[in-house]
């Protein structure tokens, strides 16, 4: 019995287009008290895009708009440590935003990231891609980037687990 290989082929290429259809993204928060710096991955979790910063206050609002047009199967959310691997002063901040995350989206796993150094190496990243005085100063810029710093920083560690 002989079978046609190049309809098996395009079948599989199908399978494999609809399942990532409907992979879910990654969306990871940088919490700060005045801002909350967002990063998305693209559906195939390689890639780590800004999404740009919300107030604090309109975080939870700007996530339930984004859930209606977009599969996030998991907030990755910074975790600020201090040099000896202790929570830092902000996480008193993030706790309670994390515990309001869990009870608004119980079905989407959330981890947390160390987030030491990121946004030192946002401001640097910022001033390394030659950008003006006031653009390197623009904070929701830098929480932006942080975001994305992130999310890129898990997806690497990720990688290495697989």
């Amino acid at each position: 019995m002989r079978f046609n290989q190049s309809k098996v082929a395009k079948k599989n290429e199908f399978l494999t287009f609809a399942c990532l259809k409907h992979m879910g993204r990654i969306l990871a928060i940088d919490y700060g008290r005045k801002r909350v710096g967002l990063a998305v991955t693209d559906e195939l979790k390689i890639i780590a895009t800004a999404l740009g910063t919300v107030h604090a206050a309109d975080v939870m609002t700007y996530l339930k708009r984004y859930l209606k047009d977009n599969t996030v199967e998991c907030f990755v959310i910074g975790e600020p440590k201090d040099m000896a691997n202790r929570p830092s002063e902000s996480e008193r901040f993030i706790a309670p935003f994390v515990r309001n995350l869990t009870k608004s989206f119980p079905d989407i796993r959330i981890e947390r990231y160390d987030e030491r150094f990121t946004s030192l190496m946002a401001s640097r990243a910022i001033l390394e891609a030659g950008a003006k005085k006031k653009d390197r100063q623009n904070k929701a810029l830098v929480d932006a980037v942080s975001a994305t710093l992130i999310l890129q920083s898990y997806l690497e560690s990720q990688a290495f687990k697989s």
